[in-house]
């Protein structure tokens, strides 16, 4: 069976109107695909109807994994077959250790998968193993998740999430929100290091400079719920240089529209 994640003809909506309006984006394992478009386009929206945000109702369409229509299932349930999501503003959990936290979480999914609970030693030496491949500190791990941290240190918490949890396919939502040249740099450096044939990336952004570190294969432009376009990287230089104005144009939409 082909390893990938394939959104067809997605329909989202809340209570006040519809967001998406007919998404169609196929991702396969070692994939790194962005996806830009401007302000109330539905990106985020995407990303939390992919794992199952309970504000979002889907009317229409498909979301398959791995051959599996995911759409019925608990988020949870889409996390242990392989879905991983980076939020925009991850939430603090105080008292709780990332340590114990990432220990609870890879437990969960290894018991979904009819596996034995990793021991704690184990664990440790594979968190220390994650916390080096991200040149990160190993106290990071005895703090409490994302409780008074950084906008820095809460995507790089995000991003070793995603080493200890190793999805098979990460949508990463505007990880680069909020980070100044230096958080960028790194929180890049963690994506590109757990990047590889294993993995499929989904990269969410405003702006091209987080693709300036993390060179893309496919890049394509969200508009009015809709992948309205569709290219390689040098489709970014393109819209870095030209703004969406033209492609609203195109389409009649003298703005984007407001979620």
């Amino acid at each position: 069976m082909s390893e990938v994640l394939e959104i067809r003809n997605l329909h989202a909506r809340t209570e006040e109107r519809e967001i998406l309006k007919g998404v169609n984006l196929t991702i396969r394992k070692g994939e790194v695909h962005a996806l830009m478009g401007p302000n109330g386009a539905g990106k985020s929206t995407l990303a939390y109807v992919l794992m199952g945000h309970p504000a979002y109702e889907v009317t229409e369409g498909e979301v398959l994994l791995n051959g599996t229509n995911i759409l019925e299932l608990d988020p949870e349930e889409r996390a242990h077959l392989g879905l991983f999501l980076a939020f925009q503003y991850p939430v603090a959990v105080p008292g709780v250790t990332i340590a114990n936290f990432l220990r609870a979480a890879l437990n969960a999914k290894r018991k979904a998968r009819g596996e034995d609970e990793i021991s704690v030693f184990e664990f440790r030496k594979l968190l220390m193993e994650k916390l080096r491949m991200l040149k990160m500190d190993p106290s990071f791990a005895g703090r409490y998740v994302n409780d008074g941290f950084s906008g820095g240190e809460k995507k790089r918490a995000e991003i070793l999430q995603m080493a200890v949890l190793d999805p098979e396919f990460a949508i990463l939502d505007e990880t680069d929100s909020g980070l100044d040249i230096d958080a960028l740099r790194i929180v890049a450096q963690g994506i590109n290091a757990l990047r590889g044939p294993e993995r499929g990336f989904l990269i969410i952004t405003h702006y091209k400079r987080i693709l300036d570190h993390v060179r893309p294969d496919f890049v394509h432009v969200l508009v009015d719920g809709r992948v309205v376009r569709s290219g390689g990287p040098e489709l970014a230089d393109e819209l870095e240089a030209k703004g969406y104005e033209e492609i609203l144009r195109e389409l009649g939409l003298a703005t984007p529209a407001a979620v």
